[in-house]
């Protein structure tokens, strides 16, 4: 399988009652990434091959390694390592210097989590203090606008539509521009991706922007959107207690079942729904 490809065929027997035919499907890839910070290990992610300059760029800030896109130097793939599954992220020596502490955590949080991404970080209060930025909530965004954006982001799900197996994270301007769309096996790489694109363009913080994922609303996800300044997210599904009481403290606004039509309101501390 070439690199980067983010689909691959695979033998699957259907059955139904007691009919089956063979036939080949095609599947969301999986395959790990191992984000490096100089020549040390600091991640290992299981993703889907694509935007993995992205993906590393937004973990670094959603992780508080990096503030501002001018504290990363580089960020390469790999020529040595297995293709397409390692990239190196080179930080200035001064933001070098300065984030030293955020590394070592960021390394040692992310390795206790395994894949669930919330173990190993203590506490709300703890995460409200690394916050780089006031999450500000004083935009309006129509409520008939924000209906439209699991249609938008669902037809621009290239993968989606070849695997079904995808998750995806949208950023969105207030007049409902949809400004990128990342897809991954995991919402929170969705989302490291779609903040990253906007890190190296300059654009964060992202403030007056919004984002969409599908599935749930996870504490992880409204922390790694905190941590880019965005002050509203949506999701499809349903959020969970600890995403409510994180939006809650930071001042966010959280909406989930998102539908054409309806949605559930659980914070807006910022009054930024329009009903319109």
């Amino acid at each position: 399988m070439p690199p980067h490809e983010s689909s691959a065929a695979r033998p699957v027997q259907r059955w139904e009652g007691d009919r089956h035919d063979a036939f080949e499907d095609r599947l969301a890839v999986e395959e790990p990434l191992e984000i490096r910070l100089g020549d040390e290990p600091l991640a290992v992610t299981m993703r889907t091959p694509g935007h993995d300059i992205d993906l590393a760029a937004g973990f670094c800030l959603t992780e508080g390694i990096v503030v501002h896109a001018d504290e990363l130097e580089s960020i390469t793939p790999c020529a040595e390592a297995q293709p397409g599954n390692v990239v190196l992220v080179e930080l200035t020596d001064e933001a070098l210097s300065r984030r030293r502490e955020h590394v070592a955590r960021a390394r040692r949080e992310h390795y206790l989590s395994s894949s669930c991404g919330l173990c190993g970080k203590r506490s709300i209060d703890r995460i409200h203090q690394r916050l780089p930025w006031s999450i500000r909530g004083d935009f309006r965004i129509e409520r008939g606008v924000i209906e439209q954006w699991p249609r938008v982001m669902r037809e621009a799900q290239s993968t989606f539509e070849r695997t079904g197996g995808l998750h995806a994270a949208g950023i969105f301007s207030a007049a409902g521009e949809m400004r990128v769309l990342r897809e991954d096996v995991g919402r929170h790489n969705a989302v490291d991706k779609a903040i990253g694109h906007q890190l190296m363009l300059g654009r964060v913080p992202l403030e007056g922007d919004a984002l969409l994922v599908s599935g749930r609303a996870s504490f992880e996800i409204m922390q790694k959107a905190a941590m880019a300044g965005i002050a509203l997210v949506a999701a499809v599904s349903a959020p969970s207690s600890l995403a409510v009481d994180f939006a809650q403290k930071v001042g966010q606004t959280l909406i989930g079942f998102l539908r054409e039509g309806r949605m559930n309101v659980y914070c807006d501390r910022g009054e930024a729904l329009r009903v319109g």
